[in-house]
């Protein structure tokens, strides 16, 4: 059996790289933000600019959500090994189903995006300067399920993102251990 890429954990490093760091923090940025902005239009009149700037800017607020997404993905399978695990036992289990199932929900989430935006024939744009065509056929009659789908799938994104936020903060004002700092940008 080969070695390549194998490491014990001593030779793993304590802390993320800068990297991603900068893609945690921009999806803990970016996730709320498409949440609020897609809770406050509800409240726009249809039709109105605030409303669809709103919307537009969600659209590509949501694109750009969708390349992290792939970046982190990428780096992740990258740089797999290079991070010793911050805990072990049945917190270490949790973490890595809690972080597989926020993963799989973002996937989700984009997914739906765009798809509800290619069943109302309407290319997500990006900041006006491109769009993003079809990659698949998509029946005008799933828009109305795929917006259901994303909006449930929201909530869900939002509570266990919530979730985890909270466990970090236990994990770093109750049990005092470097979890929370090793995301954190270095000093």
């Amino acid at each position: 059996m080969s070695n390549f890429n194998r490491t014990t954990a001593d030779e793993r490093a304590p802390r993320y790289d800068a990297f991603t760091i900068v893609l945690h923090w921009l999806t803990a940025l970016l996730v709320p933000t498409l949440f609020a902005m897609a809770q406050v239009w509800d409240f726009a009149e249809r039709g109105t600019p605030l409303r669809l700037g709103l919307i537009s800017l969600h659209v590509s607020l949501g694109i750009l959500l969708a390349v992290v997404l792939i970046l982190r993905i990428v780096w992740r399978l990258l740089t797999y090994r290079r991070i010793a695990p911050a805990v072990s036992g049945l917190q270490h289990v949790a973490s890595t189903l809690v972080h597989l199932v926020l993963y799989a929900l973002m996937i989700s989430q984009v997914s739906y995006g765009f798809l509800m935006r290619w069943a109302s024939a309407s290319d997500p744009e990006f900041f006006g300067l491109f769009s993003i065509p079809p990659f698949v056929i998509v029946d005008p009659a799933m828009r109305r399920l795929f917006s259901e789908l994303h909006s449930a799938t929201a909530w869900a994104i939002i509570a266990i993102a919530g979730i985890h936020a909270v466990a970090a903060l236990v994990h770093h004002y109750v049990l005092r251990d470097r979890v929370l700092a090793r995301m954190m940008p270095a000093r």
